[in-house]
């Protein structure tokens, strides 16, 4: 049993039974051992917890880095949807994930930094659009997950949209998938980084701008 082993099991048992069942018990008995022999590689389970939250995002993390030339808007774009992407792989991933963050993505923010400031985003709102894009793709994660409807893993079911006067007998609910909201509100958050973004000079145009 190493390091590596444990984690792999763990991620099994929290798609298994969930986040709020997961115990060093349990994944002592999954492998086989003794709880003891869990310290030797976490010593408490906030430990563990993260290093599990770490390798949950190995699919993100694999995602190539932007490169020079990249328009800007469509990476920041599916760089979001990557995200999504694969805290929806986990049961309870986007739970798992929420206030972490793992170290070994530190240099690979800082390049995505890099490069949008390169392309011209000023660096004070491209770090409020990373970090706004983060949370709110965690959220919508968080809801979908939470939806009875849509799964372990999240498969877009649909759900009601909460808007004004929805509550009333008589109102026209309209109802969307969880990726339409999810969607909708990424392409608002883009929408207000390109406003406070100059317009470079034979700078490519988007696809989200055709």
């Amino acid at each position: 049993m190493n390091r590596e082993t444990v984690i792999t099991e763990a991620l099994g048992l929290l798609d298994e039974v969930g986040l709020d069942a997961v115990s060093t018990r349990r994944l002592a008995k999954r492998l086989g051992v003794e709880q003891p022999s869990l310290y030797w590689h976490f010593r408490t389970k906030k430990d563990l917890l993260a290093a599990m939250a770490e390798a949950a995002m190995a699919p993100h993390a694999a995602q190539p880095l932007p490169a020079p030339g990249d328009d800007w808007r469509d990476w920041f774009l599916e760089n979001t949807r990557s995200f999504r992407r694969t805290l929806l792989m986990r049961r309870d991933g986007a739970r798992l994930h929420a206030g972490t963050t793992p170290a070994g993505d530190l240099d690979r923010i800082r390049r995505k930094m890099e490069f949008l400031l390169a392309s011209g985003v000023p660096e004070r709102d491209a770090q409020m659009a990373m970090l706004a894009a983060g949370r709110f793709t965690v959220g919508s994660v968080l809801e979908e997950q939470a939806d009875p409807g849509s799964g372990t893993a999240g498969s877009g079911a649909e759900t009601a949209a909460e808007v004004p006067g929805a509550d009333a007998p008589e109102a026209d609910v309209p109802v969307i998938s969880h990726e339409s909201a999810f969607e909708a509100g990424l392409a608002l958050i883009l929408g207000g980084l390109k406003q406070r973004t100059a317009p470079e000079r034979g700078a490519p145009r988007s696809s989200n701008d055709r």
